[in-house]
């Protein structure tokens, strides 16, 4: 029993003054993601499925034009992650200086599908996610860049191009039916997780990036519910999410 006594006076004082043992399912909580729309159409039931029945994340969706107010010092607060879903051009001054800002800080970004094309007058926004997608032509170096392309409904076999990535770690080559860009240029600096090999696709189609201190992944995949309810799909954008965070490494 004198051995158990300091045991109990230990229980005794931590009740007001130890902290909380961490919870199982995720030592530091859950991941607060704001996913970010507006600017394009999308199924928003199948959609959103992706990111529910994680334990480990929680998710609200900002819409556009207010998503580009959640790059203030006091906004940041309240997120983890941001996630972009958007297809958006207007940006201020402002918003571009506390978006740079936040980056500069750490801020783990996940960019979807079609959020490649969005701030097309805004060259740093390539720089941030690593390429740019072309909604017009466009002089690039002096030579004329052709409108980037994209086509509904192809079935085409992803292959992932680093198996030993977290993102992609235990994943094998997979099936998707999705839309596929093409004509779009991505940075020499990225590195490359997915590669497609189809007529209608660009190369590249999923990587990670840089830029300040920050985590950036982008997915081209995620068109439509076929998309959707791909279960490979749905895990690469929740371990994007994770990594991108810090969560998986």
């Amino acid at each position: 029993m004198s051995k158990l006594l300091p045991l109990l006076s230990l229980a005794v004082f931590c009740l007001g003054l130890c902290p909380a043992p961490a919870s199982a399912a995720g030592e530091q909580g859950k991941l607060r993601v704001v996913v970010i729309t507006g600017g394009h159409g999308f199924n928003r039931n199948e959609f959103f499925k992706i990111f529910q029945g994680h334990d480990d994340i929680e998710y609200r969706e900002v819409v556009q034009p207010k998503a580009n107010d959640l790059y203030t010092p006091e906004a940041r607060k309240t997120y983890d992650v941001i996630v972009m879903y958007d297809m958006w051009q207007k940006i201020t001054a402002e918003q571009k200086k506390n978006l740079i800002a936040r980056l500069n800080e750490g801020l783990p970004l996940v960019v979807l599908h079609h959020a490649i094309a969005s701030y097309q007058d805004w060259p740093e926004y390539e720089k941030i996610i690593g390429a740019r997608y072309y909604l017009q032509p466009t002089m690039v170096r002096g030579k004329l860049h052709p409108r980037s392309t994209y086509q509904h409904d192809v079935r085409f076999t992803v292959k992932i191009a680093d198996p030993n990535h977290p993102i992609t770690r235990g994943m094998a080559d997979f099936e998707i039916v999705d839309e596929t860009y093409n004509l779009f240029d991505v940075a020499d600096d990225v590195h490359p997780l997915l590669t497609v090999e189809h007529e209608k696709s660009g190369k590249i189609i999923g990587w990670t990036h840089h830029y300040g201190n920050s985590r950036i992944v982008y997915i081209q995949l995620g068109h439509g519910p076929s998309a959707f309810g791909n279960e490979n799909y749905r895990r690469l954008v929740a371990q994007a999410i994770r990594w991108v965070a810090g969560r998986l490494d």
